[in-house]
């Protein structure tokens, strides 16, 4: 059982985090959740093992741990958030830079926006984060490698926006949702940085 007190929108941050993070440790669990709003800093028991301070005003930028100490320890450097945006390199060639950079701006903006009830997404454009975001630009040879890519991040479950640019009809770059770096790293390992 799971119980939280702090509010609604504490309790479901909070649960967004653990489904993920079991998720992650490919456990499968069954869920039961307990709302309560009567005091103003609650206490939080994940299976009677895991115990935790949770204020009222959570919103997700707070990382939950297994113990009290890493309730509120930053995100591991080996493991930031992290945006990977992947421009077409035979554009980057024929097309003036602000357009190519236009684009890449356009599907990133397009795939923050799109999940931007995410857990992943609320952290990287807290408050806390918002000055440090990170971004990896890399670069495709053409439309084919581009498409491909987006099957593949598709068939992985990344989430992602493929931009395409209008009224041309052309796929021009996409964009992933913002991710820990250790989830989705893999699938770009191949490609190069744009230069």
């Amino acid at each position: 059982m799971w119980w939280c007190g702090g509010g609604a929108a504490a309790g479901e941050a909070v649960l967004r985090w653990w489904l993920w993070r079991w998720r992650r440790w490919e456990a499968e669990m069954a869920w039961e959740v307990v709302w309560t709003t009567s005091s103003s800093a609650s206490t939080c028991f994940f299976r009677d093992r895991v115990r935790v301070r949770v204020s009222p005003d959570f919103v997700g930028g707070v990382r939950m741990g297994s113990t009290p100490s890493e309730a509120t320890a930053p995100v591991p450097a080996e493991d930031v958030l992290v945006q990977y945006v992947v421009l077409r390199r035979d554009l980057i060639d024929a097309w003036p830079l602000g357009s190519v950079v236009t684009q890449g701006c356009h599907a990133s903006v397009a795939a923050v926006w799109s999940h931007k009830d995410d857990p992943h997404t609320v952290d990287y454009c807290s408050p806390t984060n918002i000055d440090s975001m990170h971004k990896v630009t890399l670069e495709v040879k053409g439309e084919t490698q581009l498409l491909n890519l987006s099957e593949k991040l598709r068939a992985g479950g990344i989430a992602h926006k493929l931009w395409i640019e209008q009224p041309e009809n052309i796929p021009t770059c996409l964009a992933t949702k913002p991710y820990p770096k250790s989830m989705v790293s893999s699938f770009f390992k191949k490609l190069k940085l744009c230069k």
